[in-house]
């Protein structure tokens, strides 16, 4: 299927590109050129102990060229973006290099938010990240890493990076279904490099999946805890002298929290759950969009396999750790913070360790003030090729646990 979603303005863009697709044949050249730039911008040079990053870029970057309708705008971002990450990579490793301190920067019991896309993941970030005692990464710090700035520099860098996130031009259901602003917190992959988010919302890349599954992951959580170092180190602090608590959201972390406990040994677990049944064609909508800036064509019925796999493998690791380590998660019925969320979100406060006060009551209210999300851009279970048995078929096991939350959350106030 052509892309319906995306504008004009994209099509004439991508057509105007046509001629960088050319840089295609040779991935691993242009993506020489690319390291090359991105020295320049960062002002710094990279060394041996940088190889396994350029080297694991250098595979995406070739699996992305095997992509059989990737457009020049999907060719073109995905050297920028990799291009972008790896000077945010070189600024991070330097700032350590020269101020050793920021390795003692301690990260203390960080809250990660996980649990399929789509079951409210965003709104328990937000609602936790306005705590007086904790703080989530904004965007345009995640994506511009670097010590404190005084205000007119990080008002023009808040306002570049805006501007560089914005693609309600060529796709304008990216306002509804997820607004990005550079000032709030966001999503946690920004300073993750790899992740089945390549997967979802760039394109399949059958060999990438397979490296990825294969991979170990804590080298990616090494990285995050350096940049959160980074982004904490003289900035203010509590009362009594301690950092902010973190509050990170990435939902995909739910299948990566066996490697975020190695990195993080104290790291808390707040999993949102809801059926997969009314999740699933939100997740496939917001793919398909995502996608549609990469590729000519969305195949949707095979993006509604694929991504149901991708979940399914997700969710059973993310259940496998639960009943392992079950004192690491915090369980969030989606019902219940959605429905009731002035009674609910206090007690989820207090099996955090938070503090509830007034103020956090205020910031309730702005929190769920947001505007109602359009939800026309939906589509149904069945333009994915799905429906609901099959979904309730491939989870099975799940939809019994969700159903076993919502029943004891009911009946336990």
């Amino acid at each position: 299927m052509g892309n319906s979603r995306t504008t004009l303005a994209f099509k004439a863009v991508n057509t105007g590109m046509s001629p960088m697709l050319r840089s295609r044949k040779d991935p691993a050249k242009a993506w020489a050129k690319a390291v090359e730039r991105a020295e320049k911008i960062a002002g710094s040079r990279t060394d041996e102990s940088d190889r396994q990053w350029i080297d694991d870029f250098r595979f995406l970057i070739g699996c992305a060229a095997d992509v059989p309708n990737l457009s020049p705008i999907g060719w073109v971002t995905t050297m920028m973006d990799a291009q972008a990450r790896l000077v945010n990579y070189l600024r991070i490793r330097d700032l350590h290099r020269a101020h050793p301190a920021i390795a003692e920067e301690a990260i203390e019991r960080p809250i990660f938010v996980v649990g399929l896309p789509r079951t409210a993941t965003t709104l328990a970030h937000q609602v936790l990240a306005r705590s007086k005692s904790c703080r989530g990464p904004r965007l345009w710090e995640m994506v511009r890493a670097g010590l404190k700035l005084d205000p007119a520099e990080e008002a023009k860098l808040v306002k570049a990076v805006g501007k560089q996130f914005s693609a309600t031009r060529f796709a304008p259901d990216f306002d509804h279904i997820h607004p990005v602003n550079a000032t709030k917190p966001e999503e946690s992959m920004f300073l993750l490099p790899h992740g089945l988010y390549h997967l979802l919302f760039h394109a399949p890349m059958p060999e990438y999946r397979k490296w990825f599954a294969a991979r170990d992951t804590t080298v990616d959580y090494r990285y995050l805890k350096s940049a959160l170092q980074v982004l904490q180190y003289g900035r203010p602090r509590l009362a009594n002298g301690a950092p902010h608590r973190w509050v990170l959201k990435y939902p995909m972390d739910l299948g990566q929290m066996p490697a975020i406990r190695k990195v993080f040994p104290d790291a808390t677990f707040v999993w949102t759950h809801r059926s997969p049944v009314t999740v699933m064609g939100s997740l496939c909508s917001l793919a398909d969009l995502a996608q549609s800036l990469f590729v000519s064509r969305v195949d949707r019925e095979a993006l509604g396999v694929y991504a149901m796999e991708l979940m399914v493998e997700t969710v059973e690791s993310g259940r496998a750790f639960r009943q392992r380590q079950p004192s690491a998660v915090v369980d969030v019925p989606y019902h219940r913070l959605a429905d009731d969320p002035y009674r609910y979100v206090p007690g989820l406060y207090k099996q955090l360790g938070i503090d509830w006060t007034m103020e956090d009551d205020s910031n309730l209210v702005r929190a769920l003030e947001r505007p109602q999300r359009d939800r026309k851009h939906e589509y149904t279970l069945g333009a994915y090729g799905l429906d609901d048995d099959s979904v309730h078929k491939a989870f099975a096991d799940y939809e019994l646990m969700v159903n076993a939350q919502n029943f004891y959350s009911r009946h336990s106030v």
